[in-house]
């Protein structure tokens, strides 16, 4: 057979990845509901898998090609195909046991546009998985992000004090109120519903909570709970132990995006990752972006 024939059949996507407890902790991130179909998108630069809600809410998981032990990539364009995020999530799961890191190959596509994985570096057994794929639905709504201004308008707080403060301000069918003035320099989070909960991040105050902030004018838009609870209900409990923070900005008429860092590194203790002073590099991180729509008075 010609080199060019076997050139030809070669897969789209064939990658290898050492930490797959890793990969399920970033895309569980971004479930919110048990019933969620998600686009995966291919590429040279990496993997990125995109889920929405109701043309309100939409999340983004950036898997870069260097969390990848090998990535090869074969081909033209950015191919894309539709997944059940929760049978991707569970198949993953399988791969995954505690205490050590699995090392699994992923293909896609298969003889028949299936998405393929497999367990490598076992010398006794195999794990070997099939996912079904579809024709991806056209993405519903225009997600592209526009500052608000000359100022970017946007904060860091650490993610374990954001997931409470929006865990405590629940209320059935209510809205959240995000506030930010830049005199003195304050986040509020305010909701309504049988009364009112208010939450302020005052910076200067709250150093140990609130890392950065950029304000030069208050602003103040309102957002559905249950798409603000989706940006933090599944945070993996790393980002929590580690300490990490999230970054939130709102862009032209109020759109909202949050971004958190979800490590992608084997467990191991030494690993050639992990630099001599123990600090992560940043290829081994995925990156989670939510955007979620204001709401508009009516």
């Amino acid at each position: 057979m010609s080199s060019s024939a076997v050139e030809a059949e070669a897969p789209d996507l064939v990658c290898q990845l050492d930490s797959v407890q890793g990969m399920v902790d970033a895309l569980s991130a971004v479930r919110w509901k048990r019933h969620q179909d998600a686009v995966v998108e291919l590429s040279e630069h990496g993997v990125v898998l995109i889920v929405e809600d109701t043309g309100c809410l939409q999340a983004k998981v950036y898997l870069q090609r260097e969390l990848f032990v090998r990535y090869e990539y074969h081909a033209e364009g950015r191919p894309r195909f539709g997944v059940s995020l929760g049978l991707f999530v569970d198949c993953l799961n399988s791969f995954s046991a505690p205490g050590r890191s699995s090392m699994i190959e992923i293909q896609y596509p298969g003889p028949d546009m299936q998405l393929l994985i497999k367990s490598v570096d076992s010398l006794d057994a195999c794990i070997y998985a099939e996912i079904r794929t579809r024709i991806p639905d056209t993405i519903s709504w225009d997600y592209n992000f526009e500052p608000a201004g000359s100022t970017p308008l946007t904060f860091t707080v650490k993610s374990a004090a954001l997931k409470e403060a929006i865990d405590d301000l629940e209320w059935p069918g209510s809205s959240i109120q995000i506030n930010l003035q830049p005199d003195p320099p304050c986040i509020t989070f305010k909701g309504e519903g049988h009364g009112d909960l208010q939450i302020d991040f005052t910076y200067y105050v709250n150093t140990d909570l609130v890392i950065a902030f950029h304000c030069d004018c208050q602003v103040s838009y309102r957002y559905k709970y249950k798409f603000l609870r989706a940006t933090t209900s599944n945070l993996p409990s790393s980002v929590i132990k580690d300490n990490r923070g999230s970054k939130l900005t709102i862009g032209r008429g109020g759109m909202l995006k949050v971004q958190h860092l979800v490590s992608v590194a084997r467990s191991a203790t030494s690993h050639p990752h992990i630099d001599s002073a123990g600090h992560q590099q940043p290829s081994r991180i995925a990156y989670i972006e939510f955007f979620v729509k204001s709401e508009v008075d009516e």
